[in-house]
């Protein structure tokens, strides 16, 4: 199975793309020892509901913004928004910008920690340099294309970080909101300069 990482509704523009993932369909039952896809699935649920509550990392100082605020908000472009854009006139053309609440807004350029799951995009010298970081591990998992505001884009600023793909992880850095365009298509709303990662304490 192969997974693209796409924008919603724009599939001929994929951002990245991912070799071949394997696992259990998402439904499948849950396992009598409380294992398996089914399990996985309700933990998953149950950490995207908590995923960001507003509060402050005591090691870091960083706010703690979560995919409740980031995602809760309905984001639906049509084809005028996810098409090329490459002669944009001031004023006169379209911006994904303006379907961004303005408590969203607000934090574009303010030091955070996000939680979430990575999906590796780049990998140099055995670590990871380029990320996504979703609300869930469905995505990471099961082929599922998330919604548009339901994962960020991170580069590294200095080392990469170890590859992390069945547990949520906690990355420190910037956050950067708005409209994200490679080649006149639309690729995100949501940007992160990382400057470290932690994982969930044992």
């Amino acid at each position: 199975m192969m997974v693209i990482v796409a924008v919603s509704g724009c599939s001929e523009k994929p951002t990245a793309a991912i070799g071949e993932i394997r696992g259990e369909p998402i439904n499948a039952a849950l396992r009598a020892n409380g294992s398996g896809p089914g399990a996985t699935q309700a933990r998953n649920s149950a950490i995207s509901n908590s995923i960001g509550t507003g509060t402050t990392s005591a090691a870091s100082g960083y706010p703690l913004i979560g995919f409740d605020r980031l995602s809760a908000f309905k984001f639906e472009p049509g084809e005028d928004l996810l098409n090329p854009q490459t002669n944009r006139v001031a004023g006169q053309s379209l911006s994904a910008d303006a379907m961004i609440p303005a408590n969203v807004k607000a934090f574009d350029q303010k030091k955070a920690s996000i939680r979430g799951f990575m999906l590796p995009l780049k990998v140099e010298g055995g670590v990871v340099t380029e990320l996504l970081i979703m609300r869930d591990q469905s995505m990471c998992c099961y082929g599922v294309v998330p919604k548009i505001n339901e994962w960020i884009s991170v580069k590294m600023q200095s080392k990469g970080v170890k590859a992390i793909m069945d547990q949520p992880v906690t990355l420190y850095g910037t956050l950067h909101v708005g409209e994200m365009r490679e080649s006149g298509y639309l690729v995100g709303i949501y940007q992160f300069d990382g400057e470290r990662m932690e994982l969930p304490p044992d």
